[in-house]
This record gives structure tokens, sequence and C-alpha cells, in this order.
């Protein structure tokens, strides 16, 4: 059984899970038109999912929904109930398709969001062991997916999470996960945000200024590229961290040769 100290952790890493679990990670802004719209997809998707429950499609799709819903949920009953029924049907549709990385990636999303729910608790502790296994062994199965979306989630745990004892967090596996999605999809906005995010806070002033350069390079041809109702509360999302982030590069910066 984890320690008092090992306790008193598990809120910061839940809340790293928050964030790591994610389509859309970070600060999400909370808007009843994204909360309507969540509500949508999650009803659309189940029905979708009870016509052939042997959909694999269906199953992600509702893997997908249930998780994004979850992250929008407003207290930690209704989270803990969405992530639940994802967590089943991916179980159920891992059962048949062992190999489905959709089917581990969003299993580990749900997860994050059960453990969130549950927090503190020794449940919320263990399952953050088995978000990281399901993302491993999503991005072991088609680490492209998502945009690189199993090497971000798996960096965002080790960049959020308290390290060991308590914890899974690692700053060296970190910048490698970071890295490797900005790599794997150079060209999405969220990739680029999680690393220049990590290089301020570790005080990488030359990779961070590389990095922010990049952000200015495709900042113009994604906002061309990733249109349409289902990517404004990203965008939302993106403009807020983006301008908050140059904001601490000049606080920090502005004066230092």
């Amino acid at each position: 059984m984890p320690s008092k100290l090992q306790n008193e952790g598990v809120f910061a890493i839940v809340a790293a899970m928050a964030l790591a679990a994610l389509v859309a990670c970070g600060q999400t802004v909370r808007t009843e038109v994204f909360v309507a719209r969540a509500e949508k997809a999650f009803a659309g998707a189940w029905q979708k999912f009870q016509s052939d429950t042997n959909s694999a499609d269906a199953a992600c799709e509702f893997g997908r929904a249930s998780s994004e819903l979850a992250e929008l949920a407003t207290n930690d009953t209704q989270r803990a109930e969405v992530a639940r029924r994802g967590i089943a049907v991916c179980r159920q549709l891992l059962a048949k398709e062992p190999d489905s990385a959709p089917g581990h990636y969003y299993l580990a999303m749900n997860l994050g969001q059960l453990a969130q729910a549950d927090a503190p608790s020794l449940t919320a502790y263990r399952l953050v062991h088995e978000v990281e296994h399901e993302f491993k062994t999503a991005a072991a199965l088609n680490v492209r997916l998502d945009y690189g979306g199993p090497a971000r989630t798996l960096g965002l745990l080790y960049y959020q999470a308290p390290g060991w004892p308590l914890s899974v967090g690692s700053k060296s596996k970190a910048r490698e996960w970071l890295e490797r999605a900005a790599t794997l999809a150079p060209d999405y906005p969220e990739n680029q945000l999680n690393l220049a995010e990590a290089q301020l806070k570790w005080r990488e002033r030359k990779k961070l200024e590389a990095t922010l350069k990049k952000l200015d390079a495709i900042w113009p041809v994604a906002r061309t590229n990733l249109t349409g109702e289902a990517w404004q509360e990203s965008w939302q999302e993106w403009d807020s961290r983006r301008a908050a982030l140059k904001a601490d590069y000049r606080r920090i910066y502005a004066a230092k040769p």
C-alpha cells in the first residue's frame, strides 16, 4: 500500500492525466456550446455502436466520444459514469481485436478520466500505471494515430506526473516522447505547443526559440487545414496557450542576452 507521501501525490498525478488523456489536452475551455456538441456526439456514437456492437469503427468512435465528454464533465460522478462506459466498450473491442491501436489509445483516454474522477484514492494511483501501459501499447501498434497521439499523450504523462517513487514522471522520457510527437506530426499545433511549454519550464532557451519559430510557421497553414466545427474548441485552447507561451517567454527572456 502506498505511503502517506504517495497518497498526497495522487491528486497531482491524476491532474496530469486530465491533460494527458485528452484529444484536447491543456487548458480546456468549458462552454455550453462545446458540452452540447460533445453530448450529441456521445449519444450518436452510442446509437451507432448499439446498432452494430461488432463494429470496430463504431467502438472506437464511442471510445473517443466518451473520453471527450468525460473531459467536459462538470462533476466527478458524471465523469466516472461516462468514462466507465467508454472503458467497457474499448475492453470489449480489445477482447476481439487485441492489436487495435485505437482501442488501446481510447481505453487509456477513458482510464485517465476515471482516475481523475476517483482521485485521491489507491484506485486512481493504480490507474495511472494502466494508462501508461495502454498508451505505450498504442504507440507500439501505431504511433502516428491521431497526429502522433500515443507519443503526445505519453510525453504529457511523463512531463506532468511526479517522478519515482510517487509515479511515472520522468524528464528524459517526457523529452523523448514530446520530441517524437513533434517529429511525427510537425504541422499539428498541439505537438509543438506541448514541446515548447516543456522547453520553457526546463529553461531550454535555444530549443524553445526554435520550436516557437516552427509554431509561427505552421500556424497559418494549420488554420487553413484544420477547420470547421470539430476544431473550434481546439483552436480556442491553442490560441490561448500560444499567447500565454509567448508572454511567458518575453517575461523570462526579454531582458537577457
